[in-house]
């Protein structure tokens, strides 16, 4: 593997994180202290004995943030069939950057992730990543939400969680069927919470903007509806149910509610739903063109609340990589979708810490604990001998996100230009040392 831009060092013996603040989100624990890692592992943390040994690897991390290796339960690598677009080893790169050390995979590839054998072809070429790469299986053949996969073969081999992406299960009956063979495995299935009939055509979220953009809208109720259905059905089931990119309040008011009589439910807001309003489609911004869309204001705030209150388990990029002729068009023919990974935490930690008040542990915890939960993953990263998946972090350098600093094959992202705030200094992964 080649790597772009980033400073990439494998197989260090030795790596110590001196003095920084440790934030440790499993055992809800923040001191400070360094972080040794032996061979990959973790050898010590906190106050400890210092190794005298000459092939030390030293970080002075003194006024930065120690803490859990970042995990992303939605981004699209484009493997197989767009590699052009991404693939393992360039959305690896985008990871590392952004401070992932572990992303699950979308199924909506060319041919879909939907046998057991597409399955296996993701694990295993996922073994040679820098980084864990865990691969989503379709719902149902061919994405067509009518007969559904080999679920559990596909479980056998390595798929976490089931979803048909952008393509919303219309048909209530597979969506039920489905729900309960996965309750067999116990693994999420996770819908794109949107009515057709009523999205229809809709380009932009409906509304005033909508209007004066003279573009097609898509409102709210469209997202909320389809929620609703889920969320019954998840329940009439006794199946786990994991809502993806919220962008409602309709929505996150259905999720409270249903989640007060059920817990099984978990839900997933985006980076870029949090930082941007439907006003920032004034300039016809194609970027900023994603399913579902960017809402008003008001639904902004509310999954702002969302997020304080856990109503919102885990914050999710939804990296979307398109070519520059998709993007670089008329809105109603432009690709939906943005990348997301190089710049999430930078504009989460902004829109959340920065501009709301919101405190940076929350943050970490639903960019950590909270996404590994759902997916059942290890969670103690920070145990002795446990393998290191490391962030670190400034929290509080302002940056203005460019070109420079992605590393996908893609660029179709409405943050280059934005000053963000927070940004990520160095990633450990799978012995790999990312420093950004």
């Amino acid at each position: 593997m080649e790597w772009n831009k980033m400073n990439i060092k494998k197989h260090i013996n030795h790596i110590l994180l001196k003095n920084g603040i440790i934030i440790d989100p499993f055992n809800q624990k923040s001191f400070k202290g360094s972080i040794w890692v032996k061979n990959g592992r973790i050898a010590g943390v906190g106050d400890f004995e210092i190794p005298k040994l000459d092939d030390v690897f030293v970080i002075d991390c003194t006024n930065k943030i120690i803490t859990h290796g970042f995990c992303d339960l939605h981004v699209h690598f484009r493997d197989p069939g767009e590699d052009d677009k991404e693939d393992l080893a360039s959305g690896a790169r985008s990871a590392l950057a952004g401070g992932f050390t572990r992303v699950c995979v979308m199924p909506n590839t060319k041919p879909p992730i939907d046998s057991p054998e597409l399955v296996n072809f993701i694990t295993q070429a996922a073994n040679k990543s820098p980084i864990h790469i865990h691969p989503i299986g379709a719902v149902t053949k061919n994405q067509e939400g009518k007969l559904l996969t080999e679920m559990s073969l596909m479980y056998k081999e390595g798929a976490v969680a089931f979803s048909d992406d952008g393509l919303p299960i219309q048909n209530g009956g597979v969506m039920r069927t489905a729900l309960e063979y996965s309750k067999f495995l116990n693994v999420p299935v996770i819908n794109h919470a949107e009515d057709e009939c009523i999205r229809a055509n809709g380009l932009v979220n409906e509304g005033l903007v909508s209007t004066h953009l003279g573009l097609t809208g898509n409102p709210d109720v469209a997202e909320s509806v389809m929620v609703q259905r889920d969320l019954e059905l998840a329940i009439y089931t006794g199946a786990i149910l994991h809502v993806p990119h919220v962008t409602s309040k309709k929505a996150i008011d259905h999720i409270k509610r249903m989640k007060s009589k059920y817990n099984k439910i978990t839900a997933e807001v985006t980076p870029h739903h949090l930082f941007f309003n439907d006003k920032d489609l004034m300039g016809y911004d194609t970027n900023l063109k994603v399913a579902p869309p960017i809402r008003a204001e008001e639904d902004r705030i509310a999954l702002i609340a969302g997020v304080k209150d856990g109503i919102i388990d885990c914050i999710a990029t939804d990296h979307a990589p398109h070519r520059l002729e998709q993007k670089e068009t008329t809105f109603d023919i432009a690709s939906c979708g943005m990348i997301g990974l190089e710049s999430c935490f930078g504009a989460v930690n902004k829109a959340l810490c920065v501009d709301n008040n919101v405190k940076i542990e929350k943050v970490i915890d639903s960019l950590t604990v909270r996404p590994r939960k759902i997916m059942d993953f290890h969670g103690d990263l920070f145990s002795l001998d446990g393998e290191a998946e490391i962030t670190v972090l400034d929290d509080k350098q302002e940056w203005k996100f460019s070109l420079k600093d992605i590393e996908s094959k893609s660029v179709n992202s409405p943050f280059i230009g934005k000053l963000l705030t927070g940004k990520v200094l160095h990633t450990i992964s799978k012995s790999f040392l990312a420093s950004i």
